[in-house]
Formats: structure tokens, sequence, C-alpha cells
């Protein structure tokens, strides 16, 4: 039986370390606001209920006594993430760090039952080699999402599908979570890629149409029902033209991600037809994004899926639309506009986020330490 330790102070450290792979004990004090002694007695706890892991720093070769940063325990609790997209899927476990172990990744051809079916199998043998170490499931999809059901994924054909069967493990202190691909891969944007953490990030994720999200200290602002960040479904497009969404004028449909996905690649190829096709939806991105940036305010703008191949290949186009729809005091300077930095591992790596988040609670760690933990003398 693992340790027993004091509530909140070890929730909050794990939610640290969490955030923060790598900082050092003080550094966690700092991050939670508790004295120096207090942390390292609960990272004691912590390391012996076998939740987080002391590891000698890189070296520096500076003189003086080495520094011990905080890591996942090799022992430690997992989540079996899964991200299926419009023609592959990937299952990893991911532990509380963000590092991904037993990684796998096929292509599909859409079939409902048989991506599911492999999907289910592929997280099965996840429980099957980690064992209980497995405490959550989360898995993207590329539509809107209500609880464990997928309400539409247009580029799929799926409507209205149960989830919940990809996790059939709902034992006290198991979790399972669902999310659209594209919110989780800006969530993960904000919380994993260096530098873009700080203030508020517009998440764009350009694939079969336009999703994202807008994300506040690395989280995801999710609206009145939980779909907000359906970006593709402004009227951004031809308003002569109706989108599978049922809406007419739609961002999306200026935009097949089929043709896309095949002009990028010629593009880079070299071919003039394709690279005038990709300019072309480079320059409706960049009116896009002006128009999100004058309503939404954020410091930095993010594009993800095949926006980082467009920023690449059209950033004259995409550059000169964005300063153009731009109101004029925001021109000097505007936010950047960056290129994902975690590819195609951010919507798996988001999901993972999400698990932990409930996972990381007090009474998370009641289960996982198997016995009632002593009452805390601090509370955050």
């Amino acid at each position: 039986m693992k340790a027993g330790f004091r509530t909140s102070a070890q929730a909050a450290v794990l939610r640290a370390v969490h955030d923060h792979p790598g900082l050092t004990r003080a550094q966690a004090a700092a991050e939670i606001g508790i004295p120096s002694g207090f942390a390292a007695e609960t990272v004691a706890r912590l390391v012996a209920a076998e939740l987080i892991a002391e590891r000698p720093a890189p070296a520096t070769g500076r003189r003086g006594r080495p520094t011990a940063v905080l890591s996942a325990h090799p022992a430690g609790p997992l989540v079996a993430a899964a991200a299926i997209g419009q023609d592959s899927w990937q299952v990893a476990a991911v532990e509380l760090d963000g590092t991904m172990l037993a990684a796998t990744a096929r292509a599909h051809d859409g079939d409902q039952d048989r991506v599911l079916g492999a999907v289910a199998a592929a997280i099965e043998a996840l429980r099957g080699r980690f064992g209980a170490r497995v405490r959550a499931a989360a898995v993207s999809v590329p539509g809107t999402v209500a609880g464990s059901r997928l309400v539409l994924a247009p580029g799929l054909s799926w409507h209205g599908t149960d989830l919940s069967g990809l996790w059939p493990y709902y034992e006290p202190g198991s979790e399972f979570v669902v999310g659209n691909n594209a919110t989780l891969a800006g969530v993960a944007e904000s919380r994993r890629a260096p530098g873009f953490g700080s203030g508020t990030m517009l998440y764009l994720h350009v694939d079969d149409g336009i999703g994202g999200a807008l994300i506040e200290a690395g989280r995801a602002v999710m609206g009145a029902t939980g779909a907000a960040g359906e970006f593709g479904h402004m009227p951004f497009g031809d308003p002569g033209r109706r989108c599978r969404c049922g809406a007419s004028g739609c961002w999306n449909t200026s935009i097949d991600d089929g043709d896309l996905r095949r002009a990028v690649v010629s593009a880079a190829a070299g071919d003039p037809g394709a690279l005038s096709a990709v300019r072309a939806v480079g320059s409706s991105i960049g009116r896009g994004v002006a128009g999100l940036v004058n309503a939404l305010d954020p410091h930095l703008v993010v594009l993800g899926g095949l926006g980082s191949e467009l920023l690449r290949i059209a950033s004259g186009e995409i550059t000169v639309a964005y300063h153009d729809g731009l109101m004029a005091f925001r021109v000097m300077p505007p936010p950047p506009i960056a290129p994902a930095r975690l590819g195609a591992d951010g919507p798996l790596l988001g999901a993972a986020d999400e698990a932990f988040g409930r996972l990381l609670t007090d009474e998370g760690l009641q289960t996982w330490a198997g016995r009632d933990l002593l009452s805390s003398s601090w509370s955050g």
C-alpha cells in the first residue's frame, strides 16, 4: 500500500509538476505559496506515494550543490489518450509531465465501427500493459462534443456517436474525457509549447474546416454549452454556398480538407497551380484571423494542423490580408501569428491534460493512495 499524505498541498504540488515539468522543489513552493520546509515534506510524501520523482537537474557546469527537479514517477498514474482524426488515429499512455509512452498510430478508412473498435483495442492494450497505473482515458475527436457523445463530425459523416464504450472502467477514481480535437490542441499548445503559455492565445486548427479555441491561463473558453471555438462557421465565406452544418456562407466553405492537403503537397513540390490555390486560402485565413483578432483581442495567434504549412508556404498572403483587415490601432504591432509546435501530438496531449485536470484532486489522490489521507494544515 502506498504511503498516506496530506490533502490539498499534495494536489497543488502535483498540478505544479504537471503544468511545469522540471521545476525544483523551491520553485514548486513558490508556485503554490507554501513554506520550503512544508514543501520538502510534501514532496517526500508524493515520492513515497509513487506520484512524482526527484531527479538530478541537467549539469550546468556551475559549482555548488546539485539541484533536483520534479518529474513524473516511473510507476505513477497514466492517462490512456486517443486522438481520432479525419484519416488516422493515435493512442498513447501519457505521464504526469506530458511524456508519451507506447504510442501507436494507424491510418483508417472512416468506417465508424472499425475505427472505434481499433481505438478501443489499443486503449485496452495499454491497460493490459500498464495495469492500474492507467487511471483515465481521454479521447479527442474532429467534431462537436456533448459529454461523452460525438454530436457531429461532418468530415467523417459520424452523427450522435456514443464514445463511452472506449473506456468501460468506471470504478472510483477513474475518469473518461472526450473533447474536440482543435480545442484540445489549443490547450496543449498553450500548456506544453515553450513561449506560448503567457497571455491570451487564439488557436486556429485548419483541417476539415477551421476550429480552435481562445485560451486564457491554459484553459479554453468553452461558452454556455461547451461548444465554443467553431470559428469555421463564422460568415467569412461565400454567402451563396451552403455549409455541411446547415448554415450559409461559413468560412469552412472556402476550405476543402482533401483538396487543400493535396494542394499543399503539390505547392511544396513547386506546382504553380497548387501554389496559387494555397495562396488564395492563405488570404482567406489572413482575413478571418484579422476579424477574430479585432473581436477577441488575443496576445498571440497560433495556426495548427494544415495552418502551419499554410503559414510556411503562403506567409506573405496571410500577413497582407491579416494586416489589411485589422483595426488601425492594432497594426503597430499586431498580435504575432506563429505555427503550432506540437504537430500531430497536440490533440492527444491536450486530451491527456484535461483528464489529468480531473485526476489531480484530493479525491483522485485518495484513490491512488488506497487509503484515507491525513488532514492538512494548509489549503490553497
